[in-house]
């Protein structure tokens, strides 16, 4: 496949990149909207047991296709590629929206976590066509910087519609803004990162071995069967021992096995080459996306009950009290994405993100019921900054050292581990958290119901009505939710140490044009063959 060397510049690069930043902003807003508003979709549908399922849904579809999603990328024009799956998850929102029972809904999450398994490493793959290497940084900390942003203020977003509107506008709010970028990416001439052929008959035929179907086949009920055991065991709708969870951790574990092996028979065609796992960079990258986006993505969970189970927040409270982290998260990933193309090297954007997420973990927790509010914006600035100057580096460092034609796969390959790894963490943080509280109750306030708290959640009111008014074992109930939440965060500091080591692999590379070309010439004459 030889490289596209056509750009776009001016007001048709703006609304690209726009566009694809806003749905990056979807995205992730709509993995966290719907917490607040599940309490009045199982009241409306009487579901309390489907709980599990409206967010269970989304991830499973969106796994489940993801690293076929690459391969679709690598073959066909980003731009329709793109559009095909944001239709699909347009449609899925839309059944969200209108559903009539319990079952529709959990049906229109699966679609919407279909069409989003395309979409984010769409994006970047778009934005890889759209842009010289050199700029990429600068557009993609954008696309991150603002995208990231969906999951601290999906809440605050998902609890001012329930409250103020509909439940139904969580899945609504996908349609106007969605069109729009649908709109905007249809009418731009786009340019992809290897010249494509033509759709027709004749290309489908050609391609359709290189699509790697049985291995797709085989990875995706590996994926789906781990996160189903993680979902049940989370959800405590099973025991980690029993039967059904052992079942699929094995199956999932066997499958995978196999897949492994069916990979090297095939070799480069497979859906994950071999050649690509080996590098270096890959390996390493994919490790600093998994712990890196992992810290916010389970800290930006957990912020929030410190504020309202702690602190004494209610929703809308809690979400301005997280602000202090995400505008410097905003800040600092489109300063490292404007600091890698003007200065070239990614590794010290990648090293510093990790050494001061580590620290800004290490200071949140310390958190406690009397930490003062200068004390908890001052952290979470801290914070903030270190998680966004390092967002988009892994993606960086793979478009630097791949061959153009295996930038899509690559992209696929970091958000599926992202996706899966992240539910690994999520289960972690809430076994350490429950199991903190459970262990803090029992010493310090042994009158209060292990089970009731558990069962509470993490609402103020909620904590709060675990003891009567005025009893003096309050401070006890609110120093074992605080005493949880530091253990979740030092369990993040340890994950920002591991992104800090890994970083090392990326290596010195230079995404500068004039210093890059010759590298990207021979690039392209290897990905020829791939």
């Amino acid at each position: 496949m030889k490289e596209n060397t056509e750009y776009i510049t001016g007001s048709k690069l703006a609304a690209v990149i726009g566009s694809v930043t806003l749905i990056a902003y979807l995205l992730l807003l709509d993995q966290a909207i719907l917490g607040t508003a599940i309490p009045q979709i199982t009241t409306q549908f009487r579901s309390l047991p489907d709980v599990g399922w409206y967010t269970g849904a989304y991830p499973l579809a969106n796994a489940a296709l993801q690293p076929l999603s690459g391969k679709l990328y690598t073959h066909f024009r980003a731009k329709y590629t793109f559009l095909v799956f944001l239709f699909i998850f347009e449609l899925g929102s839309l059944i969200c929206g209108v559903a009539p029972t319990s079952a529709a809904l959990i049906i229109g999450r699966g679609v919407a976590g279909l069409g989003a398994s395309g979409l984010m490493n769409g994006g970047m793959t778009i934005i890889a066509g759209a842009t010289p290497l050199a700029k990429r940084p600068l557009y993609t900390g954008i696309m991150m910087g603002v995208g990231s942003l969906g999951i601290v203020t999906g809440p605050l977003v998902g609890g001012a519609l329930t409250e103020y509107a509909t439940w139904r506008w969580c899945f609504f709010i996908n349609l106007p803004v969605g069109g729009i970028a649908f709109l905007l990416l249809l009418l731009i001439n786009i340019p992809d990162l290897t010249v494509k052929e033509r759709l027709s008959l004749n290309l489908l035929r050609k391609i359709l071995p290189d699509l790697d179907l049985p291995g797709f086949a085989l990875i995706a009920p590996a994926a789906v069967m781990l996160l189903l055991a993680l979902q049940f065991g989370s959800e405590h709708s099973h025991a980690w021992n029993s039967a059904v969870i052992i079942g699929l951790l094995c199956g999932a574990g066997v499958t995978a096995i196999v897949f492994g092996f069916w990979e090297w028979h095939m070799g480069e065609r497979a859906m994950i080459p071999g050649s690509m796992i080996k590098h270096r960079v890959m390996w390493t990258s994919a490790l600093v996306n998994i712990t890196s986006m992992g810290t916010v993505v389970v800290g930006s969970n957990y912020l929030p009950i410190y504020f309202q189970a702690v602190k004494g927040s209610g929703p809308t409270m809690s979400g301005v009290s997280v602000f202090p982290a995400i505008l410097p998260q905003l800040v600092f990933a489109v300063l490292a994405g404007a600091g890698v193309s003007k200065l070239g090297y990614y590794l010290p954007w990648s090293l510093f993100s990790g050494v001061l997420t580590a620290i800004g973990n290490g200071l949140v927790s310390t958190f406690s019921p009397t930490t003062s509010t200068a004390t908890w914006i001052g952290y979470q600035i801290l914070l903030g900054a270190g998680r966004g100057a390092g967002m988009q580096i892994p993606t960086i460092a793979i478009q630097t050292a791949l061959p153009p034609a295996q930038i899509p796969v690559s992209l696929a390959i970091l958000m599926f581990t992202y996706n899966l790894c992240t539910s690994v963490f999520l289960v972690i943080a809430t076994t350490i958290f429950t199991q903190t509280i459970v262990s803090e109750l029992k010493k310090n306030a042994p009158s209060v119901s292990t089970q009731a708290a558990l069962a509470a959640g993490g609402s103020a009111g909620a904590v709060r009505s675990l003891v009567p008014p005025g009893s003096p074992e309050l401070n006890a109930v609110l120093r074992a939710y605080s005493s949880g939440v530091r253990n979740v965060f030092l369990m993040l500091a340890g994950l920002s140490v591991v992104s800090f080591a890994a970083s090392w692999g990326m290596g010195w590379n230079d995404v500068r044009a004039k210093k890059n070309e010759e590298q990207e010439k021979g690039d392209v004459r290897e990905g020829d063959t791939v």
